[in-house]
């Protein structure tokens, strides 16, 4: 049995209450429905800024009315000291993943991100520090790397930062060690590495490639890439993420107050994911078998390779992907195929 198949089997005969930051969005739903699926109680939190109500009705189906009596939803914004203080009281466990994504947006609006990713972090560390909290998990990020070259990334050599947004997430790094240091409150960071999968919004102007593409190619429209497509992310499907939030959680002393990269551990550009991507649409569209890309310059901000090192997380943590690049794309694939 894996590390994380005994901890859902362990949570099971012992619920706890679970604090989920942005829960109407993208990973914090699927945080959601895992932690109910497995007898959880949750407290979720969201400003629908980025997330989306029909996220939490999806879940609802899926787990049924006698699970999503677990859930009670505060509608609310990090950036109020008070919100948070009331959505972390009586909670065990903290998984902030409430944040302002994505690189163009902060470059475009460095102010509104800054509020979210660094006063809203902060607000949230306080609140679960006097809640006495027993874990505290959060969303860090790959942009951290910045301009340095080195591949694959290894959590203690990073680069100087290329956007407002790597800037933010930096900053709840730093801030988080300082609460280590200052209060003896220990906390994870999770540097995610391109995730996608289910629920993941394909719609404006900051979508993420993989949900856009795959939108694109359903729909029948152009699908443009970004400068050459040779350009290489680590793409990580949503269920590995799930994983590493879930074992960070019940993480050892020893494994506390530390980084992880939350990856696959695999390159692809994206002339590669495009092709994947056009494989899969094909299942369910045969005539997107012959459609092309169009080339465009490339992004402000973005760096030009990314491959995670993961074995810090398998060692601590016992974290073992098991969806690689392929698999998470067709499972994707089924979901925008048959919800869009």
């Amino acid at each position: 049995m894996s590390a994380y198949a005994a901890l859902l089997k362990n949570m099971e005969s012992a619920p706890g209450t679970w604090l989920v930051t942005g829960v109407a969005g993208f990973i914090g739903s699927n945080l959601l429905e895992q932690l109910l699926r497995h007898g959880q109680k949750v407290v979720g939190l969201d400003n629908f800024l980025t997330g989306y109500q029909k996220n939490l009705d999806m879940v609802r189906a899926i787990v049924g009315e006698a699970a999503w009596k677990n859930f009670t939803f505060i509608k609310g914004d990090i950036r109020d000291p008070e919100t948070c203080h009331a959505a972390c009281k009586g909670v065990d466990h903290v998984l902030h993943e409430a944040a302002l994504g994505s690189v163009p947006r902060s470059i475009d609006d460095p102010l509104l991100s800054n509020g979210c990713n660094i006063d809203g972090f902060l607000n949230m560390l306080v609140a679960a520090r006097d809640a006495r909290v027993r874990s505290f998990v959060y969303a860090a990020s790959s942009s951290t790397y910045g301009d340095s070259p080195e591949l694959p990334k290894v959590e203690d050599k990073i680069g100087n930062p290329l956007s407002p947004y790597a800037v933010t997430k930096y900053v709840n790094e730093l801030y988080a060690d300082v609460f280590a240091r200052c209060y003896d409150f220990t906390t994870v960071g999770l540097r995610y590495f391109n995730v996608f999968g289910r629920r993941q919004d394909p719609f404006g102007a900051y979508a993420a490639v993989i949900p856009q593409w795959f939108a694109g190619l359903l729909r029948g429209e152009t699908v443009y890439v970004n400068g050459d497509g040779e350009t290489s992310r680590d793409f990580c499907y949503i269920d590995n993420v799930v994983e590493a939030n879930l074992l960070a959680s019940f993480a050892g002393e020893e494994a506390r107050n530390k980084i992880y990269n939350v990856a696959f551990g695999q390159r692809t550009t994206l002339n590669e994911l495009f092709t994947l991507i056009r494989e899969e649409v094909a299942r369910h569209k045969p005539e997107a078998k012959d459609a092309v890309s169009v080339h465009r310059d490339f992004r402000a901000g973005d760096v030009r390779h990314s491959l995670a090192d993961i074995s810090r997380a398998n060692t601590l943590l016992g974290y073992a992907p098991t969806y690689d690049v392929r698999q998470g794309l067709r499972l994707a694939g089924d979901w925008y195929a048959a919800n869009l």
